[in-house]
């Protein structure tokens, strides 16, 4: 029996060490470990830090063989040129996509002379529109497509007010509704946001939830004596916010909740990670005096299990109207450690209904930072924190396990 071929279509790939290019790279390893023929098409690494990591120059055109020896397996890997803004402001995210969009139409062109044929072809949104590549190369050279939905980009460009005209809005969603028609499969990272794909268009939406590998993350003993390791005390309560920094995340609250608790000497923040918005935070940070908020850059996988484990709250801020547009991929490794989640969300989001079902953290509305400092100074008084945790390992070991996640799913689309 032959192996089965799979292209995958995506901005974003390994080594990017978060977000869509962090799954992305995950699930096209264990697709090669488990005996399917892989090829990619994407750029080169530049999230979360808004340029090309070294040593990759985003010069021309790569081609990277990966050798499994377990199998003999070969992934390849097209890296295409495209156009990364230092300060990704809506119109110039608009220019990066139809760069790569571009540099990527020869890279397919070339697959569809050369006859290449897939049995499933993974386009993975944002950007919505790359799909249109994967079903030039069906129409071409057949297969099936695969329409994988990690963040609603539009709608989220709405809400932050990213593009102002209506009419260019109205345009974009019947593209949108175009290719969510023609795709074979499409597929999503949680209920609440297949629910709005659903309200778009008349058919079946796969549930395809981001994972986590608990073997890498897991909960170590002694977590109070790893934030030495960091420069804290002990008996500090240590609040940590790991990923992404951008605007659409609200990190402002976190700055305004710490004003609120700045005479609680051992409630101490870390804003962790890379993005667009961070020089803005520190500077504000300093301007308002904030000694209890610590800056972090995205630490090294090697410590990175330690470095989740030592946090005794993660904070996951959505703000009140974009709560589904996003199910936010840190929640998976947070859980995986068992830590417990400080959260802001609306109610009957879904990151509301696994929180509060599964008992794995606090919830405060949208929003209020009053409630959640609140919240967050009450933490040291609760008696229920260990059994989050506890509750956290479980559902990570239950539901978000990367070989019943990807087996599950393969099963039923290939």
């Amino acid at each position: 029996m032959s192996k089965k071929k799979i292209l995958l279509i995506s901005h974003n790939f390994s080594p990017e060490p978060t977000g869509i290019g962090k799954y992305n790279g995950e699930m096209i390893d264990w697709l090669a470990k488990n005996g399917y023929d892989c090829t990619v098409v994407t750029t080169y690494p530049y999230y979360p830090y808004w340029k090309v990591q070294p040593p990759y120059k985003n010069r021309w055109y790569k081609k990277e063989v990966i050798k499994y020896p377990q199998n003999g397996n070969l992934l390849t890997v097209f890296r295409c040129p495209s156009y990364v803004p230092a300060d990704p402001t809506g119109k110039k995210r608009m220019i990066q996509d139809f760069s790569f969009w571009s540099s990527m139409f020869w890279k397919i062109l070339q697959l569809v002379i050369t006859r290449k044929k897939y049995d499933l072809i993974i386009t993975v949104a944002p950007p919505f529109h790359l799909a249109y590549l994967g079903l030039m190369l069906r129409k071409l050279n057949g297969g099936k497509l695969l329409y994988h939905i990690q963040d609603l980009q539009i709608e989220a460009a709405q809400d932050l007010n990213m593009l102002s005209s209506k009419k260019l809005f109205d345009y974009i969603f019947k593209i949108e509704k175009d290719i969510l028609t023609k795709a074979d499969h499409v597929s999503s990272i949680s209920e609440g946001m297949i629910g709005k794909i659903k309200a778009k268009v008349d058919k079946d939406i796969l549930f395809f939830p981001n994972w986590v590998d608990t073997t890498l993350f897991f909960p170590l003993p002694s977590r109070h004596l790893l934030k030495n390791k960091w420069g804290y005390q002990t008996n500090d309560i240590v609040c940590l916010y790991s990923g992404a920094i951008g605007e659409k995340q609200g990190l402002d609250n976190i700055l305004k909740v710490a004003e609120i608790l700045l005479d609680v000497k051992n409630i101490k923040f870390i804003i962790c990670g890379s993005g667009p918005y961070k020089d803005k935070l520190i500077k504000t940070a300093n301007e308002r005096g904030l000694e209890n908020v610590q800056f972090l850059p995205v630490q090294e996988k090697e410590v990175f299990n330690e470095f989740l484990n030592m946090a005794d709250l993660h904070l996951i801020l959505q703000k009140a109207g974009a709560s589904d547009l996003v199910m936010p991929s840190k929640l998976t490794t947070i859980l995986a450690v068992g830590g417990v989640c400080m959260v802001t969300s609306s109610e009957d989001t879904s990151l509301y209904n696994v929180v509060s079902k599964y008992n794995v953290g606090y919830i405060v509305e949208p929003e209020n930072e009053e409630l959640l400092a609140k919240a967050i100074g009450e933490v040291e008084t609760n008696s229920d924190i260990e059994l989050k945790r506890n509750n956290a390992r479980d559902y990570a070991l239950r539901f978000l396990s990367i070989d019943n996640v990807m087996g599950d799913f393969m099963d039923n689309i290939i």
